[in-house]
C-alpha cells in the first residue's frame, strides 16, 4: 500500500513546493500615477449580475469612490434576466460618470461577459463580480500594473470574507486561501493553473480571439477557460499582480446547501481543461485524497492502515501548511490557521463528495442528451409512426 503513497504523494509534494517556491518570490506591486487625459489608458469594468440589487448600490459606491479619472473609465452592467431590482438600480445610479446597462443577449454569465466585453468603448477590460468589494486605489493599481507589465491577462487578487462563526466558515476561507495560494504561485512561474473571474483584467483583444474556447455548455468556467486558451497560442503575456491595493473582497457563502452546489458547479468544468498542468494538479489532488479518505476509514477495520493513514496526512498537511500560512499571512488571516488541522481531516471527504455529485450530475445529463431518461421514448417514436 505504500507505493501508492510514493505515486500520489511525490507529484503532490512536488506543486506544492513549486507554488511554495513561487510564492516566497512575490513583491508587492506599488502603483504610479495616472495621466488624467491619456485615451490609451481607458478602462471598462463589466459587471455580469443576475438578483443582485442588495450588492450592487455598494459595488457601485465602491467604483464610484476610485481615485482614477473619472473620464478614464466606464462601467458596464449586463443584467443577466433578473427578477428583482437590479436593473432599475443600476440604471438609476448617478455616482458614475460613465454608466450604462444592457440586457443579456443570451444566458448566463458567459454571455453577460461576452455582451459586456461587445460594448466596451476601450481595449482595456476588468470583470467584477456584483458581490464585489474593493479599495479605492483597485482601478488606478490595476491600470498601472498593465502600463509597466504590457500584460494581455492580469489575474488579480480576491479575498473570501465570511461572517459568523465556526468551522464552516473558517473551512471556507482556508480553502479560498489554498485557491489564490496554488493561482499567484503558478502564474508567477510562468504557468497560471487558474484565476478568478470576480477579478480578471484581460484586453478586448484578446477576449475575441478566444472566446470560442469558453465551452458555454457549461454554467462556469468563464475566466479559467480564457485563461487556459490564452495560455496555449504562446503568445499572451499573462501577469499575476501581488497588491493588496487591487485585492477584490467577496462573501462566502452563508448555506451548506449553497456552497456545496457552488463547488459541485466549479468542479463539474474540469473535465474540460485542456490546459495540462492544472489537469496534473487536479488529478494529483483528487488521488491524494482519496487515499486519504480510503486510508481513514480501512483503519477502522484493520489498525494496520492507521500507520498509512498518518503517512498520508503528514506528507498533504506538510505541502499544505507551508502554502496555506504564506498566503494567510500575505492576506492578514493568519487567525485561521487554527482551524488547519479540523479543517484538513475534513477536506479529503469534502472533495471526493463534490467530486462524486458533479461525476453524477454530468452522467445524468449526458443521458437525458440521448434520450435514455425515458425508457419508454422509443416504443413511443415507433407507435406515433
Amino acid at each position: 500500500m505504500y507505493w501508492l503513497l510514493l505515486l500520489t504523494g511525490i507529484p503532490y509534494l512536488y506543486i506544492l513546493l513549486r507554488v511554495y517556491k513561487n510564492l516566497r518570490k512575490l513583491k508587492p506591486f506599488t502603483p504610479e500615477a495616472v495621466p488624467e487625459a491619456v485615451p490609451e489608458l481607458f478602462i471598462s469594468v463589466i459587471v455580469a449580475c443576475r438578483n443582485e440589487e442588495a450588492n450592487l448600490p455598494f459595488l457601485l459606491g465602491n467604483i464610484a469612490a476610485q481615485d482614477y479619472p473619472s473620464g478614464l473609465f466606464e462601467v458596464i452592467v449586463v443584467d443577466d434576466n433578473s427578477t428583482d431590482k437590479s436593473p432599475d438600480i443600476a440604471s438609476g445610479f448617478s455616482g458614475i460618470r460613465n454608466l450604462r446597462v444592457y440586457t443579456n443577449r443570451g444566458s448566463g454569465k458567459k454571455a453577460a461577459v461576452r455582451t459586456g466585453v461587445a460594448e466596451a468603448h476601450g481595449n482595456l477590460i476588468v470583470a467584477v463580480d456584483a458581490d464585489s468589494r474593493m479599495k479605492p486605489e483597485w482601478l488606478r493599481t490595476i491600470v498601472s500594473f498593465r502600463e509597466k507589465e504590457k500584460s494581455d491577462m492580469i489575474i488579480c487578487p480576491v479575498i473570501l470574507e465570511a461572517e459568523g462563526k465556526g468551522l464552516f466558515m473558517r473551512f471556507q476561507e482556508l480553502e479560498f486561501l489554498g485557491l489564490q495560494a496554488v493561482t499567484a504561485g503558478s502564474a508567477q512561474a510562468g504557468d497560471p493553473l487558474m484565476c478568478n473571474g470576480a477579478n480578471l483584467f484581460f484586453t478586448k483583444e484578446s477576449f475575441e480571439r478566444h472566446a470560442f474556447s469558453l465551452h458555454d455548455e457549461l454554467a462556469s468556467g468563464d475566466d479559467i477557460f480564457l485563461l487556459h486558451s490564452m495560455k496555449a497560442d504562446g503568445s499572451s503575456r499573462i501577469s499575476w499582480l501581488e497588491s493588496a491595493d487591487a485585492r477584490i473582497r467577496t462573501s462566502a457563502v452563508s448555506s451548506v446547501t449553497g456552497f456545496l452546489k457552488q463547488r459541485k458547479r466549479w468542479i463539474s468544468k474540469a473535465g474540460s481543461y485542456s490546459d495540462f498542468s492544472t489537469k496534473l494538479t487536479a488529478l494529483s489532488t483528487l488521488t491524494v485524497v482519496v487515499l486519504q479518505a480510503s486510508a481513514f476509514i480501512a483503519a477502522f477495520a484493520a489498525s494496520r492502515f492507521m500507520l498509512l493513514f498518518a503517512a498520508v496526512f503528514l506528507v498533504k498537511s506538510s505541502a499544505d501548511y507551508l502554502v496555506l500560512r504564506n498566503t494567510a499571512v500575505r492576506y492578514g488571516k493568519k487567525s485561521l490557521m487554527k482551524w488547519f488541522i479540523p479543517s484538513q481531516l475534513i477536506y479529503p471527504f469534502y472533495v471526493i463528495a463534490v467530486a462524486g455529485c458533479a461525476l453524477a450530475d454530468r452522467n445524468r445529463n449526458r443521458t437525458l442528451k440521448t434520450g435514455d431518461a425515458d425508457p419508454d421514448l422509443e416504443n413511443k417514436k415507433r407507435r406515433a409512426g
